[in-house]
């Protein structure tokens, strides 16, 4: 027997087995009302209202919605009332420029686009059939009393398209489909211990990698979601203490928020001996791990993976092998990217970039044939990032592509060069990732300028192109910057400056 793999399965199972447990706990400090907080019951009634609706609105199933928003209850159930009755769900970065939102939602045809009460001004730069501001318009949304039409289940068609910075000045959209999804939540959840104990804290941005599958993961075993939209690191410490928090993800620079922030905390604490931070987006330094299990009490776990893989496929977890070691060393070991999860398979190749095979991989880029066929040749995904994969444990060590990682976001170097090289007086640009403590990487320009300008200047004209995390926030004036003899711009050689000492090109 085969039964087609769909995202509605997590919240059935949830509504069936925990129906009057409570689901969400939606975030107080937004600009639209909060949402009570619900029940499973509720959840699995408001995602079968919304998916009424866009029958109503004539929506047809395979039609693309997109939703651009800070971590909210509201799109949490928009990944099940969107994807659950076959439409694609196009959850966008809250923090992208007008000019970057108008691309996406072009490209990816939406014809619904629901926004946060801050966002509202994004309609104005865009075409979009129909506009929904949340909150506002909850009554538009979430009112029909409906039953959905019914969508005959196919666990290979598109569930999410995620845009992601890659290579291109533009954004690529990663088709991920039902099973795709459906498998990496159910294998990230085992990895991870995921159980119906569990409270989880949404510290990662729901529309990343739809939160790496937890929207699905925690649904499905009825975990309790505990929505945050701003981070910070007393509030998550407060938020972990007040709601029994036992999981929660995100980069290095989260939890270099918290870490700090811990310095002043009165008591113990929360969540010392029972919380599973599960990081990625870098590797983060030895001595962070072991603040974090020190310091914190809390579990460490790494996983390594890309939107294009929704995203684990690998983990790196406590063993009781590793027990004898002191924790220096345990935490060192903890530092690799982690052992593959059941179902994905490596391959470094003859130019050390790592390949991958999961049923997780992407489908395709969205409109994108050469993009997809680069990407998936010779029915290997090639990464872009280089590494070494050594005792059952991959270790990466250098980014073949242009893609800095800051704060947990990827930032297409390209992207930044062009919008620098817009201003006049910028005559050549080469934007690269320097390594910093609390971000991970720093995005910096080094330009050749005619003229009189400066960096501040330089900054400020980004800002009219770009979201403010792309921009550069460090600015270096060269005389010339190094070439190839073809004109190629040489960037290991102008990394080696700010790399020098360090045993990997990421940080």
């Amino acid at each position: 027997m085969i039964v087609q793999m769909t995202v509605r399965h997590f919240l059935e199972r949830a509504s069936l087995v925990y129906p009057d447990r409570i689901a969400v706990i939606d975030e107080p400090d937004q600009p639209a009302q909060p949402w009570e907080p619900i029940t499973y019951r509720q959840m699995a009634a408001k995602a079968r209202s919304q998916a009424a609706t866009l029958d109503e609105l004539g929506i047809d199933v395979g039609a693309r919605v997109a939703i651009m928003t800070q971590n909210s209850a509201r799109q949490l159930v928009s990944f099940f009332g969107v994807s659950g009755w076959g439409r694609v769900l196009v959850p966008i970065n809250f923090r992208l420029a007008p000019a970057e939102v108008k691309y996406i939602v072009e490209h990816s045809g939406a014809e619904v686009l629901m926004l946060d009460p801050e966002l509202a001004h994004m309609a104005e730069h865009v075409d979009c059939k129909h506009v929904f501001i949340l909150g506002e318009d909850d009554d538009k949304i979430w009112a029909s009393t409906a039953a959905p039409r019914e969508w005959e289940a196919d666990e290979n068609a598109t569930a999410t398209i995620n845009y992601t910075s890659g290579t291109t000045a533009r954004p690529k959209g990663v088709q991920m489909t039902h099973r795709n999804l459906w498998m990496n939540a159910v294998v990230f959840g085992w990895h991870s211990g995921v159980n119906d104990n569990d409270v989880y804290l949404h510290t990662l941005p729901q529309f990343h990698c739809n939160s790496w599958g937890q929207v699905y993961t925690a649904t499905g075993m009825g975990a309790k979601h505990v929505i945050l939209r701003q981070v910070d690191g007393a509030e998550i410490l407060r938020r972990i203490q007040e709601h029994g928090v036992t999981y929660l993800c995100g980069a290095p620079a989260v939890i270099a928020m918290v870490l700090e922030a811990a310095k002043d905390w009165d008591g113990d604490i929360p969540g010392a001996g029972n919380l599973r931070c599960i990081i990625a987006g870098a590797p983060p330094p030895t001595r962070t791990i072991m603040r974090v299990r020190e310091e914190l009490g809390w579990e460490f776990i790494q996983i390594y993976g890309l939107t294009e893989t929704a995203p684990v496929i690998t983990i790196n977890r406590m063993r009781t092998e590793w027990e004898e070691f002191d924790p220096e060393e345990q935490a060192r070991l903890l530092g690799r990217a982690g052992a593959p999860v059941i179902g994905a398979s490596f391959h470094i190749d003859d130019e050390g970039e790592i390949l991958v095979q999961s049923n997780t991989v992407l489908e395709s880029y969205w409109e994108n044939p050469e993009a997809s066929a680069q990407a998936l040749a010779d029915g290997w995904f090639h990464t872009g990032d280089g590494g070494t994969f050594e005792d059952g444990y991959l270790t990466i060590a250098d980014r073949k592509k242009d893609v800095i990682v800051t704060g947990g976001e990827n930032v297409s170097s390209i992207e930044v060069e062009d919008a620098l090289s817009l201003h006049p007086a910028v005559r050549e640009v080469a934007v690269i990732g320097v390594p910093d403590d609390k971000w991970g990487e720093l995005v910096t320009a080094l330009v050749v300028v005619d003229g009189d300008v400066t960096g501040d200047e330089l900054i400020a004209h980004t800002r009219t192109l770009l979201a403010g995390y792309k921009c550069p926030k460090r600015i270096e004036f060269r005389d010339e910057l190094a070439r190839t003899a073809t004109g190629k711009l040489q960037k290991f050689k102008l990394r080696e400056e700010f790399w020098q000492g360090r045993d990997r090109l990421v940080n």
